[in-house]
């Protein structure tokens, strides 16, 4: 059961993966979309350097495409559609966890492609899955997060007291309503952690980001 990862360099791709493995799927490339320049992740705002230096730890190939909003389906399809062969895809792994929409579009694309959609994270209950994120040993830090959160939120590594931080400021902890967003700068997968470059902090609108240097 050879799969692609939807895999957007944060905690809940990372856990879907191992968990997706443990259940037997065999991972064989990383995809992910970026923001119309190419430049950075959307939402994370992750640097193309910083989605490889994942993909270099995981020893697989990473494949980004670049797309507007207005796109962004469209294009996910066509290189669904060309991954499927060249890899020999049965299956596509995503992250998400009790969104009903994008479970329908999740499986919307890779029926396009003629591949099967696994949400090994489906149902969970989401402090449950963070509790359990981080005794599989996975460490992951803010790199986006609303302005109710505060740009102080950018940064933090998720632990127990982020956990109940993010609690008192009365937040989805998994952040699935995109309060937040990590990047995993570790994991028990990883041949090395991930060396992150300096970096500075902003706000676009009403989103606070984590800037990297290239």
């Amino acid at each position: 059961m050879k799969a692609l990862v939807s895999w957007s360099g944060g905690k809940d791709s990372c856990f879907a993966f191992m968990q997706a493995q443990t259940a037997g799927y065999q991972p064989a490339v990383l995809f992910n979309v970026m923001n119309e320049t190419g430049n950075r992740s959307r939402s994370h705002g992750l640097p193309q350097h910083i989605l490889q230096q994942q993909a270099d730890a995981l020893a697989l190939p990473l494949v980004t495409i670049a797309a507007s909003w207005e796109a962004y389906e469209e294009n996910y399809i066509a290189m669904l559609q060309q991954l499927v062969p060249a890899y020999q895809l049965t299956h596509a792994i995503f992250g998400d966890i009790d969104l009903q929409a994008h479970r329908d579009w999740e499986e919307k694309v890779c029926a396009a492609a003629d591949i099967t959609a696994v949400l090994p994270l489906w149902q969970g209950n989401r402090k449950d899955l963070v509790l359990q994120m981080l005794s599989a040993g996975i460490t992951t830090m803010i790199v986006s997060c609303n302005t109710h959160l505060g740009i102080d939120f950018l940064g933090r590594t998720l632990d127990l007291s982020l956990l109940n931080d993010l609690e008192a400021k009365g937040v989805d902890v998994c952040g699935e309503n995109g309060e937040f967003h990590t990047a995993v700068i570790d994991c028990p997968l990883f041949r090395s952690p991930v060396k992150l470059p300096a970096c500075t902090k902003i706000i676009h609108g009403d989103y606070c980001f984590l800037q990297w240097e290239v």
